[in-house]
C-alpha cells in the first residue's frame, strides 16, 4: 500500500471529526463549510476556542492558544469572510481582554490546570509570556477587525512591539514563537501595514531565522508541521534560504522512509503525566502530523525532490 493510501485508512480509521474534515478538503475536494462546521463545536459562546482543539491541552475554557489554533486552522483552509460567526467570535474575545497578561496574549490559562494537560501548557502564577501566540493574533487582528475599533488600534501596537522584540534577538529557538513572527509577516504584508516598524530589517532578520531553523530542523518533529509552515511561507523566495533543496528533498525522503504500517509517523514528545488521556491525544496528534506531512509531501515532491539513487 502507498503513502497516501496508508494514510489516508488512518485517518478515516481513527481521526477527530475536525481532522477528518481538514483531510477531505485538502485531498478529497472537500468544502471550507464542512471544516468552519465541526470547528464551530469547539467554539464557547465568549467567541474563544476550547475543548482540547489544541490536542496537548483538554481545558474546555477558551484561551489564547486554543483561539490560536482556529486561526491557524482558518489560515490553513484560506478562509476569510468577516462577517463570519467563527471570526467575529473571536475578534469578541480578543477584544475582550480575557487571557492578555501585561501586554500580551497569555500562552497559559489557570484553568489548565484543573484538566488534563501536557506540562508545558501549566499555569504558574508568576509566568513570563513571550510573542506565542500573541504575535499571530495581533496580525489577525490587523487583517479583520474594524480599522475604526480599540481592538485594531491595539493590534498595532502589539505588532510593533513584536516585530521590536524579533529585532532585538540574536536567535529564535522555539518553532512555533518563530511561526507566529512569520504570520505577523503574512499579515501586515497582506493588509498593506508594512509601516508599522521597520519592515525591511524585520523581513531580513525573519528570512535568517527561518533559513537557520529549517538547516538545523529536527526532522523527528516533523508531525507537528511547522519546518512545512517555514518552508511553505517562504516558497517564492525559496533560494534565499541557504540549503532549502537539499533540505526539502531529506525531509521528503524521511516521510517516505519513515512511514509506520499503520500509515501515521512517530510522535516524539510526550506529556509526563496523564497516562490515559495523552495515549488519545497522542492518536489525534498523528492524524494531525499525517495531514501536515502529506501537503507537504504534495506540494514539493514532484517539484524539488530529486531521485535517489
Amino acid at each position: 500500500m502507498n503513502t497516501f493510501k496508508k494514510a489516508r485508512s488512518f485517518i478515516y480509521r481513527n481521526a477527530r471529526p475536525i481532522d477528518l474534515s481538514r483531510w477531505q478538503y485538502h485531498f478529497e475536494n472537500g468544502s471550507k463549510e464542512s471544516v468552519l462546521d465541526v470547528l464551530s463545536y469547539y467554539q464557547n459562546e465568549d467567541g474563544g476556542f476550547g475543548h482540547a482543539l489544541e490536542e496537548d491541552s483538554w481545558n474546555p475554557n477558551s484561551s489564547p492558544i486554543q483561539t490560536w489554533c482556529a486561526v491557524e486552522l482558518l489560515r490553513e483552509i484560506n478562509f476569510t469572510d468577516k462577517a463570519h460567526p467563527i471570526i467575529k467570535g473571536i475578534l469578541k474575545y480578543l477584544e475582550s481582554g480575557d487571557g492578555f497578561v501585561k501586554s500580551k496574549w497569555a500562552s497559559e490559562i489557570e484553568s489548565n490546570n484543573y484538566y488534563p494537560h501536557a506540562f508545558w501548557w501549566d499555569w504558574k502564577p508568576d509566568a513570563e509570556y513571550d510573542y506565542n501566540p500573541t504575535a499571530n493574533l495581533a496580525g489577525f487582528c490587523i487583517k479583520f477587525a474594524d480599522r475604526k475599533s480599540p481592538l485594531f488600534y491595539k493590534a498595532c501596537k502589539i505588532a510593533q512591539e513584536s516585530a521590536n522584540s524579533l529585532l532585538d534577538r540574536d536567535r529564535v529557538d522555539d518553532g512555533h514563537l518563530l511561526l507566529c513572527y512569520i504570520r505577523l509577516y503574512q499579515y501586515c504584508i497582506e493588509t498593506n501595514t508594512i509601516s508599522l516598524f521597520d519592515f525591511d530589517e524585520y523581513s531580513k532578520k525573519l528570512m535568517n531565522f527561518v533559513s537557520q531553523a529549517i538547516c538545523n530542523a529536527d526532522i523527528e518533529w516533523s508531525c507537528d508541521g511547522v519546518v512545512f509552515e517555514y518552508i511553505n511561507a517562504f516558497a517564492h523566495d525559496l533560494q534565499s534560504i541557504s540549503l532549502s533543496c537539499d533540505k526539502i528533498n531529506y525531509i521528503a525522503n524521511y516521510l517516505k522512509d519513515n512511514q509506520q504500517d499503520d500509515g501515521s509517523w512517530n510522535i516524539s514528545w510526550n506529556w509526563s503525566g496523564y497516562v490515559e488521556e495523552w495515549a488519545i491525544s497522542k492518536n489525534w496528534w498523528k492524524s494531525y502530523g499525517i495531514i501536515a506531512n502529506m501537503l507537504f509531501l504534495k506540494r514539493y515532491q514532484n517539484k524539488i525532490l530529486r531521485k535517489r539513487p
